[in-house]
């Protein structure tokens, strides 16, 4: 009998690849989880892990077994209360599943599975099939990142990348090369050896002949080695240029005093779910923040979701500070441009078609994608049916969608930045 000890040293993450199976069997309950946790998070919550739960009906798993064959003939008692084909009511009280309703005499069930995720898994969920739509521009001044990737396989390389499963193909290739004539005779004697004990059994000169010649061919079989150097391949590695794309993305929140502490509070989950998406999928990506109500700043990450300043609402003000940024710092032809906004939509009626002239002429024909989200439960205003002008005009890079409460923002999140099919 044969012994395999497996001396490969292993790190803390030792059920990782179980972890991921697992993951991957209950993506549809996971990603459920996920929705819900976004709409009730707090806004510095929002990039931790999450408890999910999965009843515990789903995990179970079939089971095949033998039955016990042939033909068998059962009968079974009836009863007086049900026939055929009824269905049969669940039993009152104590039911099982998550210790709800009141104590029964009677049922039985199961808890619901609890575990919990981490904040990388978390986000996996959250921007699942997910990216900034257009990303087609490269900048390829300056330093390319580079990743390893498989290049098929060497003669030679590093002993830690031997290709077990090729090199003992390669081995018993060879032998079967350099003793393929020999097994070949092996046989030939072997049948002629039994030929002759069986009908000339004192012949005891060529019985002894063809024994020699037995023992030499397995002799000569033997020697030839199970595995040589010249067997062993390699996976080959080489690191392939990375080009990274070069973008920014311009994020406009309206802070008048029109916006109650609640749309704020949306327009900052919105912005937070959408600044986590740009640090986490891309390498090469800058973030400018613009507060604006009758007059628009550049802030930093801090002061854009905490300061307590208000006002008016001018909403062409921070538009063309945007395009100012634009000009003086991001070249069309280097960068990809990316702007979302959010407004409660009330704005200085004179203002809303200066809106759609700044970005028609110009910010629309320089940028990838430009979101805007309108957060209220109101009738829409002059601002919104401006820039739905402006979507008719650029279908493909302009989208807009209404925010009534909490709830509708990873929705809507999902629905502005889905991963497109290219045709």
């Amino acid at each position: 009998m044969s012994y395999v000890i497996d001396r490969r040293l292993n790190g803390k993450n030792k059920s990782t690849v179980n972890r991921q199976r697992f993951l991957r069997r209950y993506r549809d309950h996971i990603k459920k989880a996920v929705e819900e946790a976004v709409s009730r998070r707090s806004i510095t919550d929002m990039e931790h892990g999450e408890q999910i739960s999965i009843p515990g009906r789903d995990i179970d798993e079939p089971v095949l077994h033998h039955g016990r064959g042939g033909k068998q003939t059962v009968v079974h008692p009836g009863n007086k209360e049900f026939t055929a084909g009824e269905h049969i009511a669940r039993p009152q009280g104590g039911g099982g599943g998550g210790g709800r309703g009141k104590a029964g005499n009677s049922g039985e069930g199961m808890d619901e599975f609890v575990f919990q995720i981490t904040q990388e898994e978390f986000l996996e969920f959250m921007f699942e099939d997910l990216e900034l739509p257009n990303l087609v521009k490269r900048h390829l001044a300056g330093t390319d990142t580079f990743k390893t990737v498989r290049a098929g396989i060497s003669n030679e390389g590093n002993p830690s990348r031997i290709n077990i499963i090729r090199t003992l193909r390669s081995a018993h290739a060879r032998r079967i090369a350099l003793s393929g004539s020999s097994r070949a005779k092996l046989r030939a004697a072997q049948e002629e050896l039994a030929r002759l004990k069986r009908e000339e059994p004192d012949n005891f000169g060529d019985i002894q002949e063809i024994e020699a010649e037995i023992e030499r061919l397995s002799a000569r079989i033997n020697h030839v080695p199970f595995l040589d150097t010249f067997d062993l391949k390699y996976n080959l590695l080489i690191k392939q240029p990375n080009p990274s794309s070069k973008a920014v993305m311009f994020c406009l929140m309206d802070v008048s005093g029109s916006m109650t502490q609640a749309t704020k509070d949306i327009a900052k989950r919105f912005f937070i779910l959408l600044y986590l998406f740009l640090k986490r999928n891309y390498d090469k990506i800058e973030v400018v923040f613009i507060r604006h109500h009758t007059s628009a700043r550049e802030v930093d990450e801090e002061e854009f979701f905490y300061s307590r300043e208000t006002g008016g609402t001018i909403v062409s003000s921070a538009l063309k500070l945007m395009q100012e940024i634009m000009a003086e710092r991001y070249p069309a032809n280097e960068w990809n441009i990316y702007a979302a906004q959010a407004s409660d939509g009330d704005n200085w009626n004179d203002d809303s078609p200066i809106c759609r002239e700044i970005l028609t002429k110009q910010i629309m024909p320089f940028v990838q994608y430009y979101t805007y989200v309108e957060i209220t439960p109101r009738e829409h205003q002059a601002l919104w049916f401006e820039y739905e002008r402006i979507g008719e005009a650029f279908a493909d890079t302009f989208a807009q969608q209404q925010l009534v409460s909490a709830g509708d923002i990873y929705p809507v999140f999902r629905e502005l930045f889905q991963r497109r099919l290219v045709t």
